[in-house]
């Protein structure tokens, strides 16, 4: 049987999502419950993404392939149960076979934050930033990212990427006290992508780049702005979406001190 999961997990203590060797992931533990749940059964669990080290998610899909009788809440508890706190899984329910987290999705959405004061209690999901931003510059400068654009630039080499192009249907920059949240909506994200468009629009807040770069690096030219990537820490999944759904903004209380 196929289930499809929605789950929430702070990657602070994360090497990324995907299993890697020798390194501690979202995935392996989520396999590692599973696996405590039906030690019998043989498991397949796929994400519908792969998030760097340190990135969070507010609702990352996945699937989870297993032969059981026990009920969807039932095996969602139980795994959970077997969880680290920093790990939960929000829903989990029947899916058709057909269904795959990862090629059936048309959009994921993530959220940056950006805070302009130290905070005690945010530090490790915001990037602290000490110098005065121009948010209209960087709103303006947004626009063009809008569009289906080679981000060759904006990525590391992946080879699992067969095509550096992506579609960006959405970018804002929403203000609320000391706080900026970069909102980023598109049909995927490159390696490395969304840290680097942030940190690019960061820039030019900051008055080092001509707003102008944007379309430079986007046409292949430009400088290498990979010493400017954003620290993971301020970086959400905010949700993935599928044919026929259109899901609401993160539900997420943590977004209530942004």
């Amino acid at each position: 049987m196929r289930f499809r999961m929605t789950i929430e997990y702070d990657g602070t203590r994360y090497s990324g999502w995907q299993v890697q060797k020798q390194a501690k992931t979202v995935q392996g533990k989520l396999l590692e419950s599973a696996e405590a749940v039906f030690p019998k059964s043989r498991i397949d669990l796929q994400g519908a993404g792969r998030t760097d080290a340190g990135v969070h998610a507010l609702a990352q899909s996945a699937h989870l392939d297993v032969e059981t009788n026990l009920s969807s809440e039932m095996i969602r508890m139980r795994i959970n149960d077997n969880l680290p706190p920093d790990i939960n899984i929000l829903e989990l329910s029947k899916a058709p076979h057909k269904f795959h987290a990862r090629h059936s999705a048309v959009s994921r959405s993530y959220i940056y934050v950006i805070s302009g004061r130290r905070t005690a209690f945010g530090k490790s999901y915001v990037w602290w930033i000490k110098d005065r931003l121009d948010i209209q510059r960087m709103r303006n400068a947004s626009k063009s990212f809008i569009g289906m654009h080679n981000y060759n630039s904006f990525s590391d080499p992946d080879p699992q990427k067969e095509s550096t192009k992506v579609n960006i249907t959405s970018v804002e920059l929403r203000e609320k006290d000391d706080f900026l949240k970069i909102h980023i909506e598109g049909s995927h994200f490159l390696w490395k992508q969304v840290r680097r468009m942030v940190g690019t629009l960061v820039e030019i807040g900051r008055g080092n780049f001509k707003p102008g770069i944007i379309g430079e690096l986007l046409n292949g030219g430009g400088m290498n702005i990979n010493e400017f990537t954003a620290p993971p820490s301020g970086l959400f999944l905010e949700k993935v979406e599928y044919p026929g759904e259109k899901q609401e903004e993160s539900r997420s209380s943590l977004f209530s001190l942004f």
